[in-house]
């Protein structure tokens, strides 16, 4: 099965592998006590809402990215991914493989926490609505001027909960009460860290990271990089030649559809409303080209051919 062919997911088991829980994007299969099987679908979300529409290629974008980040930030911080390749998952028949081919993460099991660490390095989004009511963003302080896009003086952690229908934003007295003093100033560091080290590796391939939210979990008492880490769908991408504070910059991510969502008569609440053929394009042409960039490659299983089809 090509990549181009869209992927929906949320089969009850694959190959003997039961369905533990189904996300917005990813599905999660139990293999054993030890390991779980993430399958990255082409569904697409915004606003914690699935669309009804697929963006085909969208699952292996997703997956190839986040291997990428997890190998180069392993001296960070451990993280649960433990292969990306369908012949290590145990008892995939041929077809399977195929169909799962370049969207797939074998994983260590970890408890995760119930706290989402957004790391914020610029004034977007809903960080700069709630700047504009209150000069400041989940209870930090922010000075006085700043405009939208503005880069702030130091990124800031902004942390929200990830247990309700819509993720609501917590202080870091709140975040370290829900996980533990010890794990949120493992958690802090390592955000802090980590979006060090992905803006300057973005910023050599002429790309600023404005804000990213990063997942973390425990296996065996220790703290582990979970879920995925700085893809389009979990990070506000722009090009760095077109950045002005003041100013909303294009995007490599998917504000365009956040955009576009936003001029529609909807209260972010499901059913969401039917996505025209041109945004879903346009989702799907910017998730190929911030891949490649990033990852100087197409994902595993999309040939050119059909990225020009």
């Amino acid at each position: 099965m090509p990549a181009s062919t869209p992927y929906r997911g949320r089969e009850a088991s694959i190959c003997g592998l039961p369905l533990l829980a189904s996300g917005k994007v990813r599905d999660v299969y139990e293999v054993d006590a030890q390991r779980l099987l993430f399958v990255t679908s082409d569904r697409i979300s915004a606003f914690d809402v699935v669309m009804g529409e697929l963006a085909p290629f969208k699952g292996a974008v997703l997956t190839a990215i986040a291997a990428h980040w997890f190998e180069r930030t392993r001296d960070i911080v451990p993280n649960h991914l433990l292969s990306t390749s369908v012949e290590d998952v145990p008892g995939l028949d041929a077809s399977w493989r195929e169909r799962l081919r370049g969207r797939v993460m074998l994983v260590r099991r970890a408890k995760p926490t119930t706290v989402e660490w957004v790391v914020r390095g610029y004034l977007a989004g809903s960080g700069w609505k709630e700047y504009q009511r209150s000069r400041s963003v989940c209870g930090v302080p922010l000075p006085a001027g700043l405009q939208l896009a503005s880069r702030l003086p130091e990124p800031i952690l902004t942390p929200t909960t990830k247990d309700t229908a819509h993720d609501l934003p917590l202080t870091a007295e709140q975040a370290a009460e829900r996980v533990g003093r010890e794990l949120f100033e493992s958690a802090r560091r390592a955000c802090f860290e980590l979006f060090a080290r992905a803006s300057a590796d973005l910023a050599a391939r002429g790309v600023i990271l404005a804000d990213t939210k990063f997942e973390f979990g425990v296996a065996d008492g220790r703290m582990l990089l979970i879920d995925e880490a700085l893809t389009p769908d979990s990070s506000r991408l722009w090009p760095a030649a077109q950045w002005r504070a003041g100013s909303n910059p294009p995007s490599l991510d998917k504000q365009g559809l956040r955009d576009w969502l936003e001029a529609q008569p909807w209260d972010k609440n499901p059913p969401a409303p039917s996505l025209p053929a041109s945004v879903v394009g346009d989702l799907q042409r910017r998730y190929l080209e911030v891949c490649e960039l990033l990852t100087g490659r197409l994902p595993e299983g999309v040939s050119r051919a059909e990225v020009l089809a």
